[in-house]
This record gives C-alpha cells, structure tokens and sequence, in this order.
C-alpha cells in the first residue's frame, strides 16, 4: 500500500505474498504502468522495518537498469508517526477490510473497490476535495495512466 504524499492517493498493490522480492515485483508493475511519472509521483517512499521491505537496493532501482526510480527510508523503529499519512490511510482501510483480514482470501475487486472509497472520501484538508480529484489536478498523466482519468473527469 503506498499513499502519495501530497493528494494522499491510496494506492492498495496486491502481492503474491509478503516477501521482500514480491513487494520488489509489485513497485516494478507500478513502474511499467506509471512509465516516467513513477519518479515524478513517487519521489520518496517511506517504509518500515518489516522484512517484505528489506530489499532496499531493489525498491530503488528502475526497471529499466538506468538507474533508481525513487529514493528509500525507513522509519526508526517503534516510530508509526514518522508515516502518519500511510497510517491514517491504513486506518480507513481497516474499516472495510478489519486486522485480521486474510488478504489471501481478498479479490482484486475488493482491494480496488476500498481503494476508491480512500480516495474518493472528501476531505477537510482539501477543501472537501477528494484525493482522487487532488491527484488528477496535480498528476493528469499518471491519472490516466492509473485509473483512465483525464484531469477533466
């Protein structure tokens, strides 16, 4: 799950498993997709410690082999509000898919579907904006190439 920092775009990246190299493969279909906005959207990801994020040279290196796609940190240890903006979207999340949830078990409609509820979800901070309409305002292409959105949608 990543949350762009300055929308607060939600995006919820199924994974084979929690392993570092399928969260490594998963930032790679993201890359493909996203093409050169990746780096323009993604500047930065922060991350814990957890070993699915272990793979740091990987996260960072481009699918192209031309060097690096974004740059790595890792939050201190026991320190959640170094990422306060992923945990608080990780929070709306659990209010449709609650702790414990197997995401084995979850179907890519349900991830996409409270995906869109996180980011159509008006917020204060915004103006009552949404993220998405935040997103397509500052970011057109990745919006089209994400979601088929046009910054006049």
């Amino acid at each position: 799950m990543l949350t762009e920092r300055v929308s607060r775009q939600y995006l919820m990246l199924k994974t084979a498993s929690g392993a570092s190299e399928h969260v490594v493969a998963a930032l790679d279909e993201l890359e493909r997709k996203l093409g050169p906005s990746f780096s323009e959207v993604f500047k930065s990801i922060t991350v814990d410690n957890g070993s699915e994020f272990a793979d740091c040279k990987g996260m960072e290196k481009s699918v192209d082999g031309d060097g690096r796609r974004t740059t790595i940190y890792y939050c201190h240890p026991y320190s959640s509000y170094e990422k306060g903006s992923v945990e608080k979207q990780n929070g709306m999340a659990r209010r449709r898919l609650p702790k414990g949830t197997d995401f084995a078990d979850v179907t890519e409609e349900e991830l996409k579907a409270t995906e869109a509820w996180i980011n159509d979800y008006p917020r204060k901070m915004f103006d009552f904006q949404s993220s998405a309409e935040v997103f397509t305002a500052i970011f057109p292409e990745a919006a089209r190439l994400l979601f088929g959105l046009s910054k006049k949608s």
